[in-house]
């Protein structure tokens, strides 16, 4: 029966309109939106990537070898079950055009591929024309095709020639794409395809170059995907093969886009809770202005489960509006930039309504309204009448009923725990959560003491009216400070944290880095070479240092004769191929932490040396036993020593090292790394790529600069995040700027009638509200100082250090935005007239 109460109470009153509420409308649709938006383009790419799954693969199913074709076996299984085989070769190479001044060279990353090619999707050339018309060529050499990047860095045109190695193409078309183009991951050069066949005679693709074979099968109507892996798996998985198939065309990119839409949907979460601060606020304001009414309420004998019904139904209703309202925002932006949003992705999306991220948002939003409203709601609940009368809440006990604070407290545990099942990042989500907590509670820590210097620094200001003023307001009891250091410094602490890493990340890669790099690596180096180039590099005085060692790769598929990927948990060593050397003695830089290396000549059962790091985070020991699948043999090899392995320097680093015997008759290359004088480094890529065609040079300084793209929309993409987190509180602010209006203008007519001039009064608003955002930008850079090193020291394992620039540039904007509020709301109080003012106050 009450209830039926509580909602006719709750529907007259909500006749009067949204006046009030606009903050807290905003701040609730503001948070929902954001949240929704990044899972409906979550999960627009993810539909995309399932219904381009075979065309980002290039066929229904794909099996991969490293650095070796596939053997008779294995094609003539694959064939067995496939209605046709398509083989591509993927491997680095320098693409060379001769000129008369000297000839040009630019890393590449080259496809080569049969007759089929493109078993599934298109491949598009500009002048259009056929795949196998470009491969023609003109007669007398093969064709090529190459991307634009690549044809504009060599200044090459359609009908110039080009070398790969020892073979020369001409330029029939330039690439614009091709339908594999996302599967292939991390490439360092731009793509140029060719025709497998008219490599024979280049000398880049041999047993022990570092290259991969791609296997795609184009199968039979309604084939059974996961039997056919199941089988795959069974039967070659100690031969060293990996498959994928079209349920994952790209799991690599699908799992980055996953974790990363996880990750910004915690940075919306944090949005979430700084608008929350608002939301509370709002309805704190608006109980108190609702005195009269509860008031009247309670004398006429409605019980405290009447008051908190009706308003509860109010705050409601409101709620579920804010939500809608964020959620038709979230999911029509994304609607409507899917033109910009799919032009600047690499990869299919599919832009529609998905019910998934929309109850997603609408959750976290329903939970978070929930928290944020229960308790001022319980407070208004407790205060008596006869105190409702004279102050809206202030009377009363500071907290509600036990039974409130459970029901907060499992709000918030559910909110926790549903963020931490659909980001399925449990430790992540409740680092995310201690730090919002210890950030909101370090804050309102720092308003309080706030209020304590104000109030004790009013005779430090003396001769200072305007600073005295402002010291006064934010001393005041029941004033602005608490509102604005949350609202804007949760905000702001994200946008510091993010800032703080991301600089780090920048500073290691560009700073510290190069100081210590190579300048390039040059790999595939043939056994015949190595000595030629040794010479070359080793006498040149520009040269300071150079590292050489043989490389083979290997996948582990065994430890201990238990599947590697069982044993070692998931481990990153075992997801795939690692490189693997030999060396007779221990290198000079190698350090062994535990265990002997084998004695010179020795040729008894395979022995390995273990990086000695990834070795305990995998739990080895010395004596176990490692299988290791090199260009289809095993070979299982016992653990003799754990070793210090830098992968920081960007230097040589093997998480394999065996003894030369282990891999004797095996086909391999060699790896240098040469550390030269900038000047001299064109003149030593010049000589040996003319008298090693087959040798590629990779510039250190090329891969840092695709890492730093990479970073960079990273970095963009959280830094909207925080943005969005950010306008949150500057709309907290506002509120909390309007609902202090009234008091203002009652303080300007107090100063008017006093003698102040507007100028004064003026400059103690804009005072105020500086030395606030001063607070407030304060403690968000100590809480992003303090987050950043964390994350990089713990996260990312890296040296830490403060980015001033970006410190400062916070503590500024905090500044900023709360005189920008606080302006905006100085007009009226300005243009009062103090007797109108002070009489209506009789």
């Amino acid at each position: 029966m009450s209830w039926q109460v509580s909602a006719r109470i709750a529907r007259r009153e909500l006749r009067g309109g949204l006046r009030g509420f606009r903050i807290f409308l905003a701040c609730l649709a503001l948070g929902v939106a954001a949240i929704a938006a990044v899972g409906t383009v979550r999960a627009s790419i993810q539909a995309g990537l399932e219904r381009e799954g075979a065309a980002l693969l290039g066929g229904d199913a794909e099996a991969q070898f490293t650095y070796r074709f596939a053997r008779e076996a294995e094609l003539a299984w694959m064939e067995s079950v496939a209605e046709a085989v398509s083989e591509t070769v993927d491997f680095r190479s320098m693409a060379v055009v001769p000129r008369a001044e000297g000839a040009e060279r630019a890393l590449t990353q080259v496809k080569a591929v049969d007759d089929l090619y493109p078993l599934v999707g298109a491949v598009r050339l500009d002048p259009d024309m056929p795949l196998a018309e470009a491969f023609a060529g003109d007669g007398t050499l093969p064709g090529g095709v190459m991307q634009r990047t690549l044809t504009d860095r060599l200044a090459l045109s359609p009908g110039e020639t080009f070398r790969l190695g020892d073979q020369e193409f001409v330029l029939s078309a330039i690439l614009d794409s091709y339908p594999d183009n996302s599967g292939g991951g991390f490439g360092l050069g731009p793509r140029t395809m060719v025709r497998t066949e008219d490599l024979a005679g280049s000398g880049l693709i041999q047993e022990g170059t570092l290259f991969d074979t791609q296997y795609r099968l184009d199968l039979p109507e309604g084939a059974d995907l996961a039997a056919l892996e199941a089988e795959a798996r069974r039967l070659w998985r100690d031969a060293g093969l990996r498959w994928r198939d079209a349920r994952a065309g790209a799991p690599g990119i699908a799992e980055f886009v996953d974790r990363l839409g996880a990750f910004l949907i915690l940075v919306g979460l944090s949005g979430l809770a700084v608008g929350g601060v608002g939301v509370s606020a709002a309805v704190r304001a608006y109980l108190a202005g609702k005195t009269e009414v509860i008031a009247t309420l309670k004398t006429l004998g409605a019980p405290r489960a009447v008051i908190f019904q009706t308003y509860f139904l109010q705050i409601g209703a409101l709620a579920v509006l804010g939500i809608a309202l964020g959620l038709a925002l979230g999911a029509s932006v994304p609607l409507l930039l899917a033109p910009v949003i799919e032009a600047r992705l690499p990869i299919p999306a599919v832009f529609a309504l998905y019910p998934g991220p929309l109850l997603e948002a609408a959750l976290y939003g329903t939970l978070a309204a929930a928290a944020f409203t229960l308790w001022p709601l319980a407070r208004a609940e407790e205060v008596r009448a006869a105190t409702l009368f004279r102050d809206a809440l202030s009377g009363g006990s500071t907290l509600p009923r036990a039974r409130y604070l459970v029901a907060t407290g499992l709000l918030v545990a559910t909110l926790l725990g549903a963020a931490s099942a659909f980001s399925r990042t449990v430790e992540l989500t409740l680092w995310t959560a201690g730090g919002i907590a210890g950030a909101l509670a370090l804050l309102a820590l720092a308003a309080g003491l706030a209020r304590v210097l104000a109030r004790r620094s009013g005779r430090a200001a003396r001769g200072r009216p305007a600073l005295r003023l402002a010291l006064g307001a934010i001393g005041a009891r029941g004033g602005e400070a608490t509102s604005v250091v949350l609202s804007l410094g949760l905000g702001l602490s994200v946008l510091a944290g993010i800032g703080q890493i991301d600089g780090n990340i920048r500073q290691s890669i560009t700073t510290d880095l190069p100081a210590v790099a190579p300048s390039y690596f040059f790999v595939d180096i043939q056994p015949g070479q190595i000595d030629g180039f040794r010479e070359r590099v080793e006498t040149d005085p520009a040269v300071s240092r150079v590292d050489s060692a043989p490389m083979l790769r290997g996948i582990i598929t065994r430890i201990n004769g238990l599947p590697a990927m069982e044993a070692a948990g998931g481990h990153w060593v075992v997801q795939g191929d690692r490189g693997v050397t030999y060396s007779e003695t221990l290198p000079a830089e190698a350090e062994l932490t535990a265990g002997e290396w084998w004695p010179e000549g020795y040729d008894g059962p395979p022995l390995v040396s273990f990086a000695a790091e990834e070795a305990a985070e995998i739990g080895l020991s010395l004596g176990d036993e490692i299988t290791v699948n090199i260009l289809g043999r095993d070979i299982t090899a016992t653990i003799a020593s754990f070793r210090e392995v830098d992968f920081e320097t960007a230097g040589i680093g093997f998480i394999l090292s065996m003894n030369p015997a282990a891999l004797a008759g095996a086909p391999h290359s060699w790896i240098s790394t040469v550390y030269a004088e900038r000047t001299a480094e064109a003149a030593i890529v010049r000589d040996i790529a003319e008298a090693y065609p087959n040798v590629t040079a990779i510039r250190v300084g090329d891969a840092i600069e695709r890492v730093m793209e990479l970073l960079a929309g990273i970095s963009a993409a959280t830094r909207y995040g925080a943005a969005a987190t950010l306008l949150t509180g500057f709309l907290v602010l506002i509120g909390a700027a309007a609902a202090g209006e009234r008091s203002r203008i009652y303080e300007s007519a107090v100063l008017k009638t006093l003698g102040a001039s507007r100028g004064r009064i003026l400059g103690s608003f804009a005072l105020r509200s500086l030395l606030l955002g001063l607070a407030a930008g304060g403690v968000a850079l100590a809480a992003g100082i303090a987050g950043g090193w964390a994350v990089s020291t713990f996260v990312m394992e890296t040296d830490y250090a403060v980015i001033w620039p970006n410190a400062l540039a916070i503590i500024l904007g905090g500044m900023a935005a709360t005189l920008a509020a606080g302006l905006m709301f100085a007009l009226r109080p300005l243009a009062a007239r103090p007797a109108r003012v002070l009489r209506a106050r009789e």
